[in-house]
């Protein structure tokens, strides 16, 4: 049987950055107060880590012959992940409004579009 390492390593990754998207010390260590522009800079860590993550789903999807539309596939699922934390902060204590979670969710959006943006664009090419 054939180590499948990026479905693996897209498992691991999904774990690891969820616990530390639902951790206070992480919010408060990322989002220190004395800067002022510290929301623009944890939205800029969510989005790269949600494309490091759709990367690695593509990667994945590949591994596994999955045949699919793997930019929507990539862009729809780390958006629903995105909600996931944003539900599992709520249950947390986390306090942002609706607002702040579509926001935080459109990122997570982003970040899988990022991850496929090579495909995006090769299909528009064709």
């Amino acid at each position: 049987m054939r180590s499948k390492r990026w479905t693996v390593a897209t498992a691991i990754l999904a774990i690891l950055f969820f616990v530390l998207a639902v951790s206070h010390e992480v919010y408060d260590i990322t989002s220190p107060a004395s800067l002022s522009w510290h929301i623009l800079l944890r939205k800029s860590y969510s989005i790269a880590a949600f494309a490091v993550l759709g990367y690695a789903l593509r990667r994945a999807l590949a591994e596994n012959a999955v045949r699919t539309n793997v930019p929507a596939t990539c862009v729809l699922g780390v958006a629903a992940y995105s909600a996931a934390i944003e539900v599992a902060q709520h249950l947390h204590g986390a306090t942002e409004g609706l607002g702040w979670n579509a926001f935080d969710t459109a990122c997570g959006a982003v970040g899988g579009a990022v991850a496929s943006i090579d495909v995006i664009f090769r299909r528009r090419r064709v």
